[in-house]
């Protein structure tokens, strides 16, 4: 690049040209008076070959009669300045004026003024300084538009300077609006009366002269779509190994054609591996896309993708399948809808404190039992009408399954994009709509003081997916990754992919008050660039301890979509991760279908100290038994075949359906088992949608099999007394903070373990399914307020795994206080559980005993004995 005087401002700019339709132009010549600039300005490198060497003997045929088109060259560099220097009082009248300079092959300079003025867009060129021969007589502008190198068409633009002194000519050409965003590209002709052809002048790289019109070369941040405050919309994508890059752009979101497309430059329009232009914001056009050019194998020219960072889709278009191209999705050229977080507050719930409810927002509300209007059921705004469904339940926070575009046809696991949610859940299947909808969700549900997680994937894209095609060895795992996962596999420790993460999160924290995140397939997370284990992965740690995402609940969950099947597993954390435990889930199956070991179930009950006591606690553990894939909660009571077996279910005695009086009781109490437990652990219960009213699958571990959730069925004895259980063990947790929402772990002299007569347990008896412990409450506080310490007595709790009665002996309660039964499994509805609780009598002098049935579960609390 040349020097300029410090006072000018310098940018690069040039231009890759191809040809496209014109509509009609104006010619209008002038002399452009002008100051001359300093001598110090050096040559401007531009270069492109304007057109084939014949173009000087054909430029004088009618336009049609052509052939024409343009063609890029090898690297140049052309610069941009300023208009840092007077101007003619034309140049002065024009708006968003942007001035070129160029040297020429044969020296002088070349000038070029690109502006609007009303509503037509003013190109002035003047050349100066130029030597030209004593027999040329005339020098002559020889041009035409282009956008890119499709839709060919013949086109050309002749016409002669004027001149203003010995050494300076000038020229003004107008152009309609409709004729832009393009390139105008020329060269000159000195030409003799003699000789109309002329010799061709060129810049000083030999390629012609080259300026865009009613577009700019933009700037490489922030990556995505943008809109200045002038109005202008700036594009920036990335991409290292495309050669070229195409901006398309559409006026009809229903239409498989482009309205129009621009070539890219790879010297003006990039920087680093950063591809970007700008475009004035007054156009028609409604959508954009990119296509990318480069090595074959690679890169596919004609397919048309989804920008990564557009913040609203639009919706897909369904390509034809002879034409070889995917279902696609187009950016939509817009800003984000404007939306009133007013009177918003973030919950701010301490992880301990957490009741979550996992549901999918289609499947939640869409069933007609949600007696919900057709356009609300099965969207956010449905999730938003059953808000007191939450409520009831003792829910504190829902975690909802992946809403970014996903693939239809494998589900929400399976995404297309990373910022925006799915038009699938809008009332009216809008984008916009969907935007405003899921807001207005997020903001109902913090005003009920419950909070929304995301289920995120960043492991993996659905085919097609917006990455695919941009720069796949950027994006992708090359090698190391299961053949069947190694196209859709994201290289997510790829310092790009890295970036593009944490602006995903960032951006649905900060426009959408997301409260947390749960990373699915969390294990791929530490992959490294060729599919090795990291010990220290850049971007766990980098989530870990991002500013903005500081006060978001971060949780890994190590369930992969690929195979359907959980992972247990080390976890770097930074004592900021938590996790979804899988071991919780399957020792607690385990136990109550006989065998499980009760030192396995002690560690699940205490919140899993083997997992969180590296620096975490028990409030970092995500408890579950049932989950959104596998089977539900009802039908791990009801079957378990052979091809069930990693699912660790028990069908209490007959496979699936049955009306066995026997097998149905034993199903039930199965069920308030897994739930008491799942209430009573150290920890944060996760519960699935559905569970709380039997919603069964069928018996079919398979994502695909789960069912819109159906409201009547809250209504059947089963979903009325199951709810109400949920609700109570709630409120529970809540009232016994100080024992079961624990963000450490209990102390030693906080809990003491039985057997079933006051012995100690069977830990190495693998025959023995009896534990009992009493969590004891800390009497601090109680002692500057004995009303406080009342109303926090010790916690017995006993769990008969096997199939036999049990009885138990309680230890004795202090003076002044009696036990009370709060729960018992085995007892039919309404009785077995209690808010207040049942006064359980001594049998004999200081003890207290109680007769347990075989597979339940019994809570008993210190209250004061006031019968």
């Amino acid at each position: 690049m040349a020097t300029f005087f410090s006072f000018f401002k310098i940018g690069p700019h040039g231009l890759n040209l191809g040809g496209t339709e014109l509509s009609k132009f104006s010619v209008v010549t002038g002399y452009l008076c002008k100051n001359k600039m300093g001598q110090s300005l050096q040559r401007i490198d531009e270069g492109r070959k304007f057109l084939p060497e014949e173009i000087g003997q054909n430029a004088t045929l009618p336009p049609r009669s052509l052939g024409l088109r343009c063609f890029a060259a090898s690297r140049v560099s052309v610069e941009q300045t300023e208009q840092s220097f007077t101007k003619t009082s034309q140049v002065d009248e024009l708006k968003n004026l942007s001035t070129f300079l160029f040297s020429t092959e044969i020296g002088g300079q070349v000038k070029v003024f690109v502006g609007k003025k009303s509503v037509k867009y003013v190109v002035d060129i003047e050349v100066s300084s130029l030597q030209l021969s004593s027999d040329d007589s005339r020098l002559v502008l020889s041009g035409g538009l282009y956008r890119s190198d499709r839709d060919i068409k013949n086109m050309i633009i002749e016409t002669p300077f004027k001149v203003r002194s010995s050494s300076e000519l000038a020229l003004e050409l107008e152009f309609e609006a409709k004729e832009v965003p393009c390139y105008f590209s020329f060269l000159l002709k000195a030409s003799s009366n003699a000789n109309s052809s002329g010799s061709e002048i060129r810049s000083q790289t030999k390629s012609s002269f080259c300026v865009p019109i009613g577009f700019d070369q933009g700037c490489p941040a922030p990556l995505g779509l943008s809109f200045s405050t002038g109005g202008s919309m700036n594009f920036a994508v990335y991409s290292r190994n495309a050669e070229s890059l195409v901006l398309c752009l559409y006026d009809d979101n229903a239409s498989e054609k482009h309205a129009l497309e621009l070539d890219l430059d790879p010297i003006v329009n990039k920087t680093g591996d950063i591809w970007h232009a700008s475009i004035e914001g007054a156009w028609t056009f409604v959508s954009y896309g990119y296509r990318c050019k480069g090595n074959r194998d690679t890169f596919h020219a004609e397919r048309v993708l989804l920008d990564p960072y557009a913040k609203i889709i639009g919706s897909s278009i369904p390509n034809h399948h002879e034409s070889g191209l995917l279902l696609k999705h187009l950016g939509r050229l817009m800003k984000e809808p404007a939306f009133d977080w007013t009177g918003d507050v973030f919950p701010n719930i301490a992880l301990e404190k957490l009741v979550v409810y996992r549901l999918n927002v289609m499947r939640y509300t869409e069933d007609k039992s949600s007696k919900l209007p057709a356009d609300v059921g099965g969207t956010f705004s449905g999730v938003t009408e059953k808000v007191q469904h939450f409520k009831d339940l003792g829910i504190n926070a829902v975690l909802l399954e992946p809403i970014c575009t996903f693939d239809e046809q494998k589900g929400p696991y399976f995404p297309c994009h990373f910022f925006s949610p799915t038009n699938l859940y809008a009332p009216s299947n809008g984008s916009v709509s969907a935007i405003n909808s899921m807001k207005g969700m997020i903001k109902n549900l913090h005003a009920n003081g419950i909070e929304v997680f995301l289920e995120v994937v960043f492991t993996h894209t659905a085919e097609g997916g917006a990455l695919q095609g941009l720069d796949n060895s950027s994006y992708y795992h090359k090698t190391g990754i299961e053949d069947s996962e190694a196209r859709n596999a994201l290289n997510c420790n790829h310092p790009v992919v890295q970036q593009l993460i944490l602006d995903s999160l960032r951006h649905w924290l900060t426009e959408f008050h997301i409260d947390g995140f749960c990373f699915i397939n969390a294990s791929c997370l530490l992959r490294g660039f060729h599919g090795e284990h990291l010990s220290r992965p850049p971007l766990v740690e980098a989530i870990a301890f991002d500013p903005v995402l500081s006060m978001a609940k971060i949780i890994a969950d190590f369930w992969d979509p690929y195979d359907m099947m959980p992972k247990e597993m080390r976890f770097p954390h930074w004592k900021k991760w938590a996790e979804m435990n899988t071991k919780f889930c399957t020792d607690i199956r385990n136990f109550f279908r006989g065998k499980g070991a009760l030192s396995s179930l002690a560690t699940r009950l205490c919140g899993s100290g083997d997992i969180f006591s590296d620096g975490r606690g028990p409030a970092f553990s995500f408890n579950f038994i049932a989950k959104n894939f596998g089977l539900p909660l009802v039908d791990l009571v009801s079957f378990s075949n052979a091809e069930l077996a990693s699912e660790i279910s028990w069908n209490c005695g007959e496979e699936g359906p049955t009306s066995k009086t026997a097998v149905l009781e034993r199903r039930l109490k199965q069920i308030r088992n897994f739930i008491f437990i799942l209430y009573i652990s150290q920890g944060v219960p996760v519960l699935n949608m559905g569970d709380e009213c039997g919603q069964s699958s069928g018996g079919s571990p398979s994502y695909g099999s789960r069912k819109h959730l159906d409201w009547n069925a809250m209504t059947t004895g089963f979903g009325i007394q199951t709810t109400k259980f949920i609700s109570f063990l709630s409120s529970l947790r809540i009232r016994r903070s100080d024992l079961l929402q624990k963000r450490n772990f209990l102390k030693e002299e906080n809990i003491e373990w039985h057997g079933s007569n006051q012995s100690p347990p069977g830990w190495e008896d693998p025959t023995c399914k009896f534990l009992a412990m009493t969590l004891k409450a800390d009497k601090v506080e109680g002692q500057l307020n004995p009303e406080v310490s009342e109303l926090k007595g010790d916690l017995f709790i006993a769990i008969n795994g096997a199939d036999k009665t049990e009885t138990i002996i309680l230890p004795p309660p202090p003076e002044g206080m009696a036990w009370r039964r709060i729960v018992d499994t085995a007892l039919p509805y309404p009785g077995f559980f209690s808010v207040d609780g049942k006064p359980v009598r001594e049998q004999m002098v200081g003890l207290v005993a109680y007769e347990m049935k075989s597979r339940s579960c019994t809570l008993f609390e210190v209250c004061n004995d006031n019968s």
